[in-house]
């Protein structure tokens, strides 16, 4: 039988759990629960939900247009972006981690966009940046290069916009810093005894001593990504011809534009089911890309 004192301190330990606990049911499954019973049902706002079955759904795949739109918009977004933001942060954590003077001010700095990631001011800038009379294309002309079509060009647009998560790679770099700071000396000091370059040692040495990081920031800006909203709403708002119709802008318009709650439901949860899909993927294969010195699993 449990002592007093024993309750006593799980009964203290369950009290400071407690706000956390509320605020997963209230704010987290509840929101999540109630969103898989909308999908079924015709709801908005102002009447009360109509259960109608896999309407929702079928309406989605056989009718919906721009959800393949959408949808396509976003993994080529995704693709696009991650893999540039990912090089980008690694190479930036690579050339910070050598000991330059000054070298704390310039990780600060390169840190500061992430500090607004998402925000509507940094989107509202960027469109200012990149319009056809915007900064970028007044530089371009001074040094008598074409002005390009940067958020009026659908065979562009998509890539002006992905530039902007990728301007904000401050975390990731972040987290390869100080991935880097933990491989061993010995093991540069060996390789160069052993005369190998420094491409080499990156690619033998480097590289695979921080995979566990590079998963964990893969994965993360993949999911990051997949939810991006913010840009494409204030920087474009879908055009042009819906070239930047991202899947999260097509959520908003459904839920907030035509008040289809039910619909909308149905949609968060495709991209759900579509970024657990991706993450399931990304750890069936993690063993055979990720290096553990003690041979753990992710």
């Amino acid at each position: 039988m449990k002592s007093k004192s024993k309750v006593n301190k799980n009964n203290v330990g369950f009290l400071y759990i407690m706000p956390w606990i509320l605020g997963f049911l209230v704010f987290q499954l509840y929101p999540l629960l109630s969103s898989l019973f909308y999908s079924f049902t015709d709801y908005s706002i102002t009447n009360k939900p109509e259960f109608v079955g896999l309407s929702n759904y079928i309406t989605m795949f056989t009718e919906d247009n721009l959800f393949y739109q959408s949808l396509w918009n976003t993994l080529k977004y995704v693709f696009m972006s991650v893999p540039m933001k990912i090089v980008t942060a690694l190479i930036v954590a690579v050339i910070l981690n050598k000991k330059l003077k000054g070298i704390n001010m310039y990780r600060t700095i390169y840190y500061i966009p992430s500090i607004f990631g998402g925000s509507v001011a940094i989107s509202i800038l960027w469109r200012f940046l990149f319009m056809d009379s915007g900064i970028v294309n007044r530089v371009l002309s001074i040094l008598h290069i074409p002005s390009v079509q940067w958020l009026s060009n659908p065979k562009i647009a998509l890539f002006t916009l992905s530039l902007l998560s990728v301007w904000q790679f401050g975390s990731s770099m972040v987290l390869f810093l100080a991935a880097l700071k933990q491989v061993p000396g010995e093991l540069y000091e060996a390789s160069h005894i052993d005369g190998a370059g420094s491409i080499q040692r990156f690619f033998c040495i480097t590289l695979p001593m921080i995979t566990p990081v590079l998963f964990f920031n893969i994965l993360m800006q993949l999911v990051n990504a997949f939810q991006d909203f913010t840009g494409a709403f204030v920087i474009t708002n879908g055009g042009p011809l819906n070239s930047t119709y991202l899947f999260a802008l097509k959520l908003y318009d459904e839920s907030f534009s035509y008040y289809k709650m039910g619909y909308a439901s149905a949609l968060s949860w495709v991209l759900f089911i579509l970024i657990i899909g991706f993450t399931a993927i990304f750890f069936r294969f993690s063993d055979a890309v990720t290096y553990y010195e003690d041979g753990g699993d992710f």
